[in-house]
């Protein structure tokens, strides 16, 4: 059967235009069908069938992290394996580099490789006790002020049970995967993607008392913001959409049930991951 391969790319990186056009060509070659949008069919000059998430047997990102996620919440839930080609500078989701994409193509057509299974979190705003807005994410949902840097203060509950009330600049509530996004810049912990948890990790608490926290995949985390009417609240979705939180509204997140699937091809485990992309460990040149 013919593969059906979607392709997504952030075309203001340097040399994208060479390694997107021949990885784009290397596929066309093997027969498999492919989905873009209409630029990307101008800049390959292959034609591309109008992009759609719906039946596709991969998905290939050209970019950054940030790429892959775009790309992780147009899928909705399905179950398609993403395969990231890093232009970034970290490229801690993304499974190659620019420079190893037709042995990527090698490797997934031979079925040399491996999924990695993710949870996600879906974050709904509440307005009145009714769902008003619900977005999905890899890594994060987060809770911040808009404007004028001020503080926020939220009553926070895990299930029905209230933690208690942070004052601070906002909230990280992050999947394992996104443990080592914006919630480890926070202050937070590293999880490994197997687990099944959240994490919660307030932004600069006005409090040494307040601690990240780690909870259950089964709970339902709550925020309830305290603040005057005219406060300009957000929340957003993988630091790439928002949404308006309207006074009076909260925040709900959990985990549902879709996952991401992630394709690797070597054998690298958590911790290597780690030491390479962030240089976890490193005492190179200290004394």
């Amino acid at each position: 059967m013919t593969p059906r391969v979607g392709v997504v790319a952030n075309t203001r990186y340097d040399e994208m235009r060479g390694v997107l056009t021949d990885a784009v060509n290397e596929m066309a070659s093997r027969g498999w069908t492919l989905f873009g949008d209409p630029e990307l069919a101008d800049i390959t000059q292959v034609p591309m069938m109008p992009f759609q998430a719906a039946g596709l047997d991969l998905l290939v990102t050209f970019g950054g992290d940030g790429t892959l996620l775009r790309a992780a919440r147009a899928l909705e839930g399905r179950d398609v394996p993403i395969l990231g080609v890093n232009f970034g500078r970290v490229g801690f989701l993304t499974a190659v580099g620019r420079n190893e994409v037709r042995e990527a193509i090698d490797g997934f057509a031979a079925g040399r490789h491996w999924v990695s299974r993710r949870s996600m979190v879906e974050g709904t705003v509440m307005c009145g006790g009714e769902p008003w807005e619900t977005v999905t994410a890899l890594n994060d949902v987060v809770l911040h002020k808009g404007g004028v840097a001020r503080v926020v203060r939220f009553n926070l509950f895990v299930d029905d049970d209230l933690v208690g009330t942070v004052s601070g600049d906002g909230v990280v509530v992050a999947s394992p995967t996104g443990s080592t996004a914006y919630s480890l810049s926070a202050g937070g912990p590293v999880i490994a993607p197997t687990i099944d948890a959240l994490v919660i990790t307030p932004i600069c608490a006005h409090s040494l008392s307040v601690r990240p926290v780690v909870v259950p995949s089964s709970a339902t985390v709550r925020i309830e913001p305290l603040q005057p009417e005219d406060e300009n609240l957000l929340v957003s979705f993988d630091g790439q959409q928002t949404a308006p939180l309207p006074p009076g509204a909260g925040l709900s997140v959990r985990v549902p049930e879709q996952r991401i699937h992630l394709v690797r091809f070597r054998e690298v485990t958590f911790f290597q991951r780690l030491r390479e992309k962030l240089h976890w460990g490193d005492l190179h040149g200290r004394s």
